[in-house]
């Protein structure tokens, strides 16, 4: 008998079946970040960040071009488990004899064709996409859709108006609905005169971009933070400001796990939204004691998240994209390591025994709540894993494709 069969049996006494866990989790799409590999960089003319984020780390090896960078991306697909979908940002763009003379504001789904080829390639899910409201000129004091400047709002409108095309051609072409995320980093360093007035110029704005967009194609989303660096005073772009545009909007909220205060949690904060929208996006990254966009790893707070989204039978409902850009570390291993995390949490959550744990709190039995909680954490979800692994013939031994991309890969980018 093998351990996967061993842990099948333990499992099966606590109502618990392996088989279909494992095959819930295989359908359960991640959307991958592509910017993980550039520090978020693009192509379109930036050489820095700006709009309250930044990238910390010099670990050598960044990918400095398209081909470099999709090299680096179809071999972390390839130890990569799982469903997955690869997620673009605008200055990401493929502008070739374009460049210099097309802005962000005249996109074109051709300058992102080739995105949409490497999905089809790596055999993706989807492709997912974002405007870029930063590490731009037309940032004008630190203001894009909420600037009192006409001239500027106007551009980032095209900008966003541009994208939402763009993004419907990216899901005919797959096959599978885009979603698009809107983040400004729009703010004030320092206690402002009017709260109110930007808010409004931003609801205007987003109304703009969102008219007539292909409800068939499209899935718009809107993204809150609490502050940014440079920006931390206040954010036009609010958890309650967006709750409620999205809301209002028929849009999809959403959550990302690194833009709440340190005390806050996204996992408590899912099945709240769960309650009034059809569909809640996440961006998943670890923060560490602010916005930090550290990898995420099997730690607490994602396992509560992924358990939010499986005993609510969300899968459907959820969609789960991962945003970190840690530069400190071997950048591959960095892409892997949260997706495999993500689906470890998936499978720790699919691995509990959720209706008797509802049917327990009803009764109030939180006695037996506690009790099972602690036992399954020394319950042999390992051994399901590395089943898991073994179906789409993958293991948990990739250290040696980590050093094999340092030898062949970034030993040769200086």
């Amino acid at each position: 008998m093998t351990r996967y069969e061993q842990a099948k049996e333990i499992y099966a006494k606590y109502g618990v079946d392996t088989e279909s866990a494992l095959k819930r989790l295989a359908n359960i799409p991640v959307s991958v970040h592509c910017w993980q590999g550039d520090d978020v960089i693009g192509f379109d003319g930036s050489d820095s960040l700006s709009g309250g984020i930044q990238t910390t780390g010099n670990y050598p090896g960044r990918a400095r071009t398209p081909e470099e960078l999709f090299s680096d991306i179809k071999r972390a697909f390839a130890i990569m488990p799982g469903k997955k979908r690869i997620n673009v940002h605008a200055c990401y763009a493929l502008l070739g004899a374009d460049k210099g003379k097309v802005d962000r504001d005249a996109y074109e789904y051709k300058h992102f064709k080739p995105w949409v080829d490497l999905a089809k390639e790596c055999g993706m899910d989807g492709v997912d996409f974002n405007p870029t409201f930063f590490a731009h000129p037309m940032m004008k004091d630190g203001l894009s859709l909420s600037s009192p400047d006409e001239e500027t709002r106007a551009f980032w409108i095209r900008h966003g108006k541009a994208c939402l095309k763009i993004a419907a051609e990216m899901g005919k072409e797959m096959n599978s609905p885009c979603m698009v995320n809107i983040w400004i980093p729009d703010g004030y360093k320092d206690i402002p005169a009017d709260r109110l007035s930007p808010r409004l110029r931003l609801k205007a704005a987003l109304d703009e971009i969102l008219d007539g967009y292909d409800k068939e194609w499209v899935i718009p989303a809107v993204e809150s933070k609490v502050f940014g660096i440079g920006l931390e005073s206040y954010t036009v772009g609010s958890n309650e400001f967006y709750q409620n545009y999205a809301s209002q909007a028929g849009i999809c909220c959403l959550l990302d796990t690194g833009h709440y205060h340190p005390t806050e949690v996204v996992s408590d904060k899912l099945p709240a939204l769960l309650a009034f929208y059809d569909k809640v996006a996440l961006h998943v990254s670890r923060p560490v004691r602010w916005d930090s966009d550290h990898v995420i790893i099997l730690d607490d707070e994602l396992k509560e998240l992924a358990k939010e989204i499986i005993r609510n039978d969300a899968d459907e409902k959820t969609l789960i994209g991962l945003d970190y850009f840690d530069a400190s570390i071997n950048r591959l291993c960095a892409w892997v390591t949260g997706v495999r995390s993500m689906q470890k949490a998936l499978l720790n959550a699919l691995l509990l025994p959720n209706a008797e744990l509802k049917t327990l709190q009803n009764q109030n039995d939180f006695t037996k709540i506690m009790y099972l909680n602690e036992k399954f954490k020394c319950m042999p979800m390992g051994d399901v894993w590395e089943e898991y692994l073994r179906r789409q013939n993958l293991s948990d031994d990739w250290w040696d494709e980590v050093e094999s991309f340092e030898s062949e890969v970034i030993a040769n980018r200086k």
